[in-house]
């Protein structure tokens, strides 16, 4: 059929056919930036959560929660050699002793409060709680090497740090309930300095306690916050003894001197006591312990020192003049010092020295 101005007619069913695929092309696009901007988003996310530097020290972290320490300590960066404790200026022979699940404290709350790049490190600061204390620590990241396609990241700064501990009174301690004996972690062995500091790597962030609990010796306990990473911590820790020891010292002391006083002479050997006369005695002298010494402990390295105590002895003695042979009694008071070093056996046994000076 032919319209008027001699074209062919269009059916009107067919109308608007061939203008469809110009309004299909945009509606296509549009669909494929949303999928590509999911995509994105998914992947932004993904790298977030499990590939990106705040996510590597979240793991580290967890990690730290679950004790899992060895597995800790193998995190890319974490583990460090002589050479670079060095560097840092802390003591290359540092013990890895604490680097161990018993010796640490539950890290909770790590949350991520800041990120920044410099340069082509990532510094991400978290804060958290252990052991009832809050902190916040900054880790430096940078990029590992390695083929994977994945991202790979290394602490630039191990997170670990060494804490310089000095213990007086005591070769034994226990750190965050781990007992520890100098002798055994020292590099000097059994000739370890009971006055020297141990330095003891330690993990960071960590909160450690550091105590003594022995039949001889005790304290309340110190704790320190590990929180910088390759940072030197000193701790200073002074036991006191106890009662119990405090006791058996007393006791050791008194009769020490008065065993002393059971001898018959006027210089008692190896006594801090005695009695000196011009003329001849005519007779055994007599000694008896009056007051004494009330003993005090103070930390010596690994012993312990008696500081001097003030006691009194008693002496009575006849006397026979040289000038005309008369005879006399002298019952006098003689004041004396006592003094001493107590030494602890490794089988935890103590050693008691008692010395002196008379005051005369």
């Amino acid at each position: 059929m032919s319209n008027a101005g001699g074209g062919t007619a269009t059916p009107e069913g067919v109308r608007g056919v061939g203008a469809r695929p110009r309004l299909e092309i945009p509606v296509m696009v549009f669909i494929g930036v949303l999928l590509l901007a999911a995509l994105g988003a998914g992947a932004a996310s993904l790298y977030r959560e499990f590939y990106s530097p705040r996510a590597f020290v979240l793991h580290y972290l967890d990690l730290l929660q679950d004790h899992r320490a060895a597995e800790a300590l193998a995190v890319p960066g974490v583990a460090i050699d002589s050479t670079e404790l060095e560097a840092a200026g802390l003591p290359a022979t540092a013990s890895e002793a604490l680097l161990r699940p018993d010796a640490l404290q539950t890290v909770t709350n790590a949350v991520v409060t800041g990120e920044s790049v410099e340069g082509d490190r990532t510094r991400v600061t978290v804060s958290y709680s252990v052991g009832g204390y809050s902190g916040t620590t900054t880790f430096d990241v940078e990029h590992d090497t390695g083929s994977t396609l994945l991202p790979r990241w290394r602490f630039a700064r191990s997170p670990l740090s060494v804490m310089n501990l000095s213990v007086q009174g005591s070769m034994r301690f226990a750190v965050n309930g781990f007992d520890v004996d100098k002798r055994q972690v020292s590099i000097e062995g059994a000739d370890a300095d009971p006055t020297a500091a141990l330095p003891l790597l330690v993990f960071s962030p960590g909160l450690y306690s550091v105590a003594v609990d022995t039949a001889i010796s005790s304290t309340p306990g110190v704790a320190v916050l590990a929180d910088a990473p390759l940072a030197g911590i000193p701790v200073d820790v002074e036991a006191q003894p106890t009662q119990e020891f405090l006791g058996v010292v007393q006791e050791r002391v008194e009769d020490f001197l008065s065993s002393c006083a059971e001898q018959k002479v006027l210089q008692p050997t190896g006594c801090p006591f005695g009695f000196t006369v011009r003329n001849r005695i005519d007779d055994e002298p007599s000694w008896s312990i009056v007051r004494q010494p009330t003993v005090t402990l103070q930390p010596d390295g690994a012993g312990w020192r008696i500081p001097p105590a003030e006691a009194v002895a008693h002496i009575e003695v006849d006397i026979r003049s040289i000038f005309d042979g008369s005879v006399r009694t002298v019952e006098e008071d003689v004041d004396f010092t006592v003094d001493g070093q107590i030494t602890v056996q490794p089988d935890g046994s103590a050693s008691i020295l008692v010395g002196g000076s008379s005051s005369d």
